[in-house]
């Protein structure tokens, strides 16, 4: 399925591009995080101008978001948990920018909760990057996660195991 997934996710992501009026190459590669594995797909940022690209990324890469979660419900669409692939769109670096900065939040977060002992309350993410937040911090020892809130102000929380 590897090639595959990758080939499938190519060719979507090509046409939303294309239904936008642009055309630029993609490239797919998996990559293994704190998430486990994701096929990346890579839009050729050459192809856009300045404008498109911001564009394409959106404000706090709420476009990009929108896009990943199309391509990640339409391309398994109809396939069993085992089957179904994780995909994530990056565009001029800002994902691999964006996880830099999550990392760099979780460490932070995790060292004010040990210090203080009292939970804390992240600044407000997408839903995506909660998500990813829970996942780096399953790594800090001694610490647990859960969201509270409601859309479009629901963050997530850091405190210490009971």
């Amino acid at each position: 399925m590897g090639e595959q997934a990758k080939q499938i996710g190519v060719d979507w992501l090509e046409r939303l591009v294309a239904l936008q009026g642009l055309s630029t190459s993609i490239t797919a590669a998996w990559v293994e995080d704190e998430a486990g594995s994701s096929c990346w797909l890579t839009l050729d940022e050459g192809a856009f101008s300045p404008e498109q690209v911001a564009q394409l990324q959106g404000d706090r890469g709420e476009v990009l978001d929108a896009m990943q979660y199309l391509a990640n419900t339409i391309l398994n669409l109809g396939r069993s948990p085992e089957q179904q692939q994780a995909y994530t769109i990056e565009l001029a670096g800002y994902r691999a920018r964006r996880q830099e900065a999550l990392k760099a939040l979780a460490a932070a977060a995790a060292e004010t909760v040990r210090a203080t002992g009292e939970e804390y309350e992240v600044e407000p993410l997408s839903s995506a990057e909660r998500r990813q937040m829970h996942h780096i911090l399953k790594g800090y020892e001694g610490l647990e996660t859960f969201s509270r809130g409601k859309e479009p102000d629901r963050r997530l929380v850091v405190r210490p195991v009971p």
